[in-house]
């Protein structure tokens, strides 16, 4: 027996401008006026940068200014990169890198739609019919479901910060997302033509982070189809999907190994970075997924465990076995990869919102009411407390909260912008806004459960992207010390060997215009390394300067060829310090 009891009444659609100005609030934050953040994002765009600035070879071979990167794949960064020469000269290059971005998201929250709205729509899916009629349409179903999804999706607390940075990662999950979209097309309704979109697909997903998710998730739908005994899907997924996929995938990996790039082929450093996927699981993996995946994909997974729960009886049904088949393929990939990063955990969120829309109409009104109030009293308290610390900083009282974002971010300078203080303004009004229209009506409508909690998370990340933007850019941005290096290198230097990470590398590249040694520089006269301050404080106290210069070169650095000629570091980290020497 169908668990789904629900009138009409309660399947009002959110207007589509609606949608489209929630997930606008959402991505422009944190898009806008802000410089490439310390991680994956300004290492992502110095990959995107170096390509668009570069020959065939550069986009070939992802690299920045000359550190070989080829261990996810060129596809995010060729689109950036595209981004980066059609927009760079309007916008700004970093702005123009994060526009692919944008775009990933917005290809992601369609993908979680649709997908949602056509297994809303399926028979087995639709709410048992009332004694005396009023039972929603099929499809006001399936549009109210996907709304439904769509604001879960929204309010998933990992997706916020990954979705806004110019990595890999944000298209992979938007790919999923696309994936899961045409897999419920092809088993709604079987066609070659959307078998061929879904090879497609795998093997874009093979270009932008290689090949074990993509091989995984087609064995778990082959599998799916299995279970539910579907023969033509599975038929066109073997037969058709899988061929277009490698041959998607062989033009890259062709070009790379016939032009050779740099005389060399990324494809034996992409290969392994593959197999490294592949561990034997530990409980340090599996703990890893349960303590984190909690919070990272809240508040989706308290409906996605209610809705397999509530539908344990149609345990076939499209709308259930279809993303359980996705999460149990991402969990094994999670468990597997004994690397522990928050990018193993991003494919799980699409097929959990999708999941997850299905327990909103078997959810009780007091489980729904206990989601709502811990929403408001959160992310209130959330927003009163930025709204707080800035009120003070700009007003300088308490002195106690005024000077805590100075000494978070040494360097910072407070500055006021009415435009940006109106914005917040009216986002926080509207906040309270929908806390009163839910509090007071009791709408009925199945995605009031997650309304309070999708908006609460735009709230706070527009206050933060909004008021504390200047602070984040001091805190978190290079583009200070690189002038600084900028300005005390010599002049007329030839290029300069570095020992530093990708995200450093990319910012010293583009806000200082440093010159790298590139694939083939091996020669420079200039050596950049970055250490921990800890080890500078000690090799500053001693008294002997050939052993502190043994302190800070790697072993196959002659300490007597080198000289120090420059120290730095940003004003907001206590820890990192980079070290420029000179050959003797």
């Amino acid at each position: 027996m169908k668990p789904v009891r629900l009138p009409a009444a309660a399947t009002v659609a959110l207007p589509r401008w609606g949608i489209f100005a929630l997930c606008l609030l959402y991505i422009l934050p944190g898009l806008i006026g802000r410089d490439p953040w310390k991680g994956d994002d300004a290492a992502g765009f110095g990959i995107m940068w170096t390509m668009a600035h570069g020959t065939l070879a550069d986009w070939l071979w992802p690299h920045i200014v000359g550190l070989p990167m080829p261990e996810e794949g060129p596809l995010a960064f060729w689109l950036g990169a595209i981004c980066i020469k059609l927009f760079g000269w309007l916008v700004g290059e970093p702005m123009a890198a994060r526009l692919s971005t944008g775009f990933f998201f917005l290809l992601g929250c369609l993908s979680v739609w649709y997908a949602t709205y056509l297994l809303g729509r399926r028979p087995e899916a639709q709410p048992l019919k009332l004694a005396f009629g009023g039972q929603p349409e099929p499809k006001d179903f399936g549009r109210t479901l996907a709304d439904g999804a769509l604001l879960i999706y929204l309010g998933c607390l990992g997706l916020l910060v990954r979705s806004h940075e110019t990595s890999a990662e944000t298209l992979q999950i938007s790919l999923i997302a696309c994936t899961l979209y045409f897999c419920v097309r092809l088993l709604d309704d079987p066609s070659k033509r959307t078998a061929i979109k879904i090879g497609i697909i795998f093997g874009l997903l093979v270009l932008t982070r290689g090949w074990v998710l993509p091989t995984a998730l087609c064995i778990s739908l082959l599998a799916a189809c299995a279970y539910r005994q579907q023969r033509q899907p599975l038929q066109y997924l073997a037969l058709i999907s899988l061929p277009i996929a490698c041959a998607v995938a062989a033009i890259w990996l062709t070009a790379i190994n016939v032009l050779h790039p740099y005389d060399s082929s990324p494809y034996q450093a992409w290969m392994l970075w593959n197999y490294r996927q592949f561990n034997i699981p530990n409980a340090e993996s599996i703990s890893y997924l349960f303590r984190n995946g909690i919070w990272f994909s809240w508040p989706a997974w308290p409906f996605a465990a209610w809705a397999i729960y509530a539908w344990r009886k149609q345990e076939k049904a499209l709308h259930i076995s279809l993303p359980v088949s996705f999460l149990i393929c991402f969990a094994v990939l999670t468990v597997v990869n004994t690397q522990s990063e928050e990018a193993l955990l991003l494919p799980i969120l699409p097929p959990l919102a999708i999941l997850a829309a299905f327990g909103l109409p078997t959810m009780k009104r007091s489980a729904i009411n206990a989601v709502d109030w811990f929403s408001v009293i959160v992310f209130t308290t959330v927003a009163g407390f930025i709204w707080f610390a800035w009120i003070a900083d700009q007003t300088g009282w308490p002195g106690n909260w005024a000077n805590r974002a100075a000494i978070l971010a040494p360097g910072y300078k407070t500055s006021f912008n009415p435009f940006v203080m109106l914005i917040a303004m009216v986002a926080t009004v509207a906040w309270f806004r929908l806390v009163y229209w839910r509090i007071s009506r009791q709408p009925a409508v199945l995605w009031r459960a997650v309304v309070l909690s999708s908006g609460g998370v735009i709230l706070c990340w527009l206050l933060l992207l909004s008021l504390w933007l200047p602070w984040a850019n001091q805190k978190i941005s290079y583009a200070p010390l690189s002038q600084e290096l900028a300005k005390n290198l010599p002049a007329n230097y030839d290029c300069i060997q570095a020992l530093i990470g990708p995200s450093q590398r990319a910012s010293f590249a583009y806000f200082g215009k440093v010159k790298f040694a590139g694939f083939s520089d091996n020669e420079c006269r200039l050596l950049l390394i970055q250490n921990s301050k800890r080890a500078h404080q000690t090799q500053a106290q001693s008294q002997n300067q050939t052993q502190d210069q043994e302190l800070a070169l790697p072993a196959e650095y002659k300490a007597e060829e080198w000289t120090a000629i420059w120290f730095g570091h940003r004003a907001a980290d206590n820890d990192e310090v980079f070290t420029l020497y000179q050959r003797k």
